[in-house]
């Protein structure tokens, strides 16, 4: 793709006028766990009974760990593992993470390393395969695949976030069913759920976790929730037997520390950085309204959204890019088709994967999401400037909002500068930090 600085795009969108914008500030409740206080914490619960008795010495115990950027992930991971071996028990971490990573052993052990996940960190194996074992048919006639590695374990121990999901609604989102259904299930098993259409992925990822929970050694689940900061502040270990009554219940109080968008409504959104480590479509649609399938709602109302940069930690893999109406050249030039590809091969969501119009800068594709707005007043361009969809307690607002975010019209949101024009470098890159 010629993707020209100076061209006749750039022509078109030289004199677009890009609104001054404000600091704000987003709050949100914050129940949380200190990092420091994670291991007690763990400790604490798998002390517990039932959990404490399942784990006995000799025993080979598998702790799963996801592709996603779970907050405090490689501590929680670790604590898990150091209780398992003070039990006498050998712990081993299987990837967990369904077709991510390019569907391939290498590519998830990257993943994982990226998250600080490593042999050397966790002090025990990672066993990375692609090879499952099948265990039979579900209710819903998906057939059940799990890693094989997990498989011949003595236990499996499911470690995970559990939050509501980006392109479905159901009473299981993303949690431990969805863990053992797509993550363990690697590609084969992952497909599976997701053969039939996200229309049917809500019944499809409780009755494959059914068959997993009826046939292979689940001990029992360890999710943690997060806050709207992207802190941890749940951590509750749920028995095997228990998992399938317990996860909606959760769920719902995930529902609670979600954080959003307080305004409700822009015309355009800015997102500094998408990627894997902020959400599986690379931003969340719960905060972005930015949705890859009709199976969910929910988000700011918008009209136009654009991407500047993938993160590092994405390795390439941009799915969710199809959510954006612009990108950056930068952004495009960091796909990695090898790595996004066999995600939407698996989930059979190409929407994700389809890519919007590509500009030179970061300054044209705020421009370009302007310019073609339909149907509002140019000057009075109501933008929202977010730096991912995990981290939104500071934000900007173009001047439009400027008196009714002064005037308390929004509860939760706080006016922190004055409104002042965004700078851009001579490459056309967006200099002005959100934070100030």
């Amino acid at each position: 793709m010629n993707i020209i600085k100076g061209g006749a795009v750039s022509n078109l969108l030289s004199g677009v006028k890009i609104p001054k914008m404000f600091r704000a500030e987003q709050k949100f409740p914050r129940q949380a766990i200190n990092p420091k206080d994670i291991p007690a914490k763990i400790n604490a619960e798998l002390s517990k009974e039932p959990f404490i008795s399942k784990i006995k010495s000799g025993m080979e115990i598998a702790i799963t760990a996801g592709s996603r950027g779970v907050a405090n992930v490689a501590l929680i991971t670790k604590s898990i593992a150091d209780f398992v071996r003070a039990r006498g028990a050998v712990p081993f971490i299987v990837p967990a993470m369904g077709s991510h990573g390019g569907a391939t052993p290498e590519g998830q052990l990257e993943v994982l390393e990226g998250y600080g996940i490593t042999p050397e960190s966790m002090g025990c194996e990672i066993r990375s395969s692609m090879e499952v074992v099948h265990l039979g048919v579900s209710s819903t006639g998906r057939n059940v695949y799990i890693d094989r590695n997990a498989y011949n374990a003595d236990g499996i121990i499911v470690s995970c976030r559990l939050k509501p999901h980006n392109a479905f609604r159901g009473s299981y989102e993303s949690g431990p069913c969805k863990m053992m259904a797509v993550g363990l299930g690697k590609q084969k098993g992952a497909e599976q759920v997701h053969s039939a259409g996200m229309g049917h992925i809500a019944e499809n990822i409780p009755s494959i976790a059914r068959v997993i929970l009826e046939k292979a050694p689940v001990l029992f689940a360890l999710p943690c929730i997060e806050n709207a900061y992207d802190e941890t502040c749940r951590l509750e270990a749920v028995d095997a037997p228990d998992i399938m009554t317990r996860e909606p219940e959760l769920l719902k109080f995930a529902f609670t520390q979600m954080p959003r968008i307080i305004a409700g409504e822009c015309d355009v959104l800015i997102v500094d950085e998408t990627g894997k480590n902020f959400s599986g479509t690379g931003v969340d649609p719960n905060i972005t309204g930015t949705f890859s399938t009709e199976y969910a709602t929910g988000g700011v109302k918008v009209q136009r959204t654009c991407f500047l940069r993938l993160s590092d930690e994405s390795h390439g893999n941009a799915l969710g890019v199809g959510l954006a109406n612009v990108i950056t050249k930068r952004f495009y030039e960091a796909i990695d088709p090898e790595k996004m590809y066999p995600n939407c091969i698996t989930s059979t969501v190409l929407a994700s994967a389809r890519i919007p119009c590509v500009v030179a800068t970061d300054k044209e594709a705020v421009q370009m999401c302007i310019r073609t707005c339909t149907g509002i007043d140019k000057e009075r361009v109501r933008v929202i400037r977010i730096p991912n969809s995990l981290h939104i307690g500071n934000i900007m607002m173009s001047e439009e909002y400027y008196s009714d975010v002064a005037a308390g019209k929004w509860e939760g949101i706080t006016v922190l500068s004055e409104p002042e024009d965004l700078k851009f470098d001579s490459e056309g890159t967006l200099i002005t930090p959100i934070v100030g």
